[in-house]
């Protein structure tokens, strides 16, 4: 009887034993999924707020580019009519023909373009140089310089600046001529920086000596 009586109540430890195992295990899920769902939750939520923070400053540009946008279409029509009467003048800024086809001919616009050229060339340098100044009442005895056009031609520039070209000019002439000569150089539609001027002789017969710089910008390049 004794032994019956013992077999029930192992048997009832038994019961609640798996109810309590039952129960832990219920437990652990429980808090296995409630981990994953908070672990899910906040993953999600970063994700979430990275996106909308992302197309805020996406649409934040786009604000941006749409008010530039109306800007320049507004601007358009002035600057239209502002080219217009720039290109159309009688004569260009330099006293030629707009329409014709000589040296100092040329709208105004094909003339600032050609003022600052965006290839190296020192012998095209020399030619212009030799054109611009032979039609003073002066004699013209040289035009030098270091042609340099092996070391510029490989310069890769990420912002193009104007890039220095030095030469040095010769000539002799009475005063009045050089004095035009140096004028010449002022009114050059390529700037040109006189860096040193050497003048000797007698007003009659002087020769001058000068040392100036002229300038290149090389093209911007688009590069993807």
């Amino acid at each position: 009887m004794a032994k019956t009586k013992t077999k029930r109540t192992q048997s009832r430890v038994s019961m609640k034993q798996l109810q309590i195992d039952k129960a832990n295990s219920t437990t652990v899920i429980a808090i296995a999924i409630a981990a994953f769902l908070v672990v899910f939750s906040l993953i999600a939520s970063r994700a979430l707020w990275e996106t909308m923070s992302f197309q805020s400053r996406v649409i934040e540009k786009k604000e941006v580019a749409v008010d530039q946008l109306e800007t320049n279409l507004a601007t358009i029509d002035e600057l239209v009519n502002a080219y217009t009467v720039f290109i159309e003048t009688p004569n260009n800024v330099i006293g030629g023909n707009p329409n014709g086809g000589g040296e100092r001919d040329g709208d105004n616009a094909k003339i600032v373009l050609d003022a600052l050229p965006s290839k190296y060339d020192f012998p095209a340098l020399t030619t212009s140089l030799e054109k611009i100044l032979s039609s003073g009442n002066y004699t013209i005895d040289g035009i030098s310089g270091v042609d340099d056009e092996v070391a510029q031609g490989t310069n890769d520039m990420a912002v193009p600046a104007p890039i220095d070209i030095p030469f040095d000019v010769s000539a002799s002439g009475n005063f009045g001529s050089i004095e035009e000569l140096l004028l010449t150089f002022q009114r050059s539609i390529r700037p040109i920086r006189m860096m040193q001027v050497d003048i000797s002789g007698s007003n009659a017969e002087l020769r001058m000596n000068a040392t100036a710089i002229t300038y290149y910008q090389p093209e911007k390049a688009l590069k993807i």
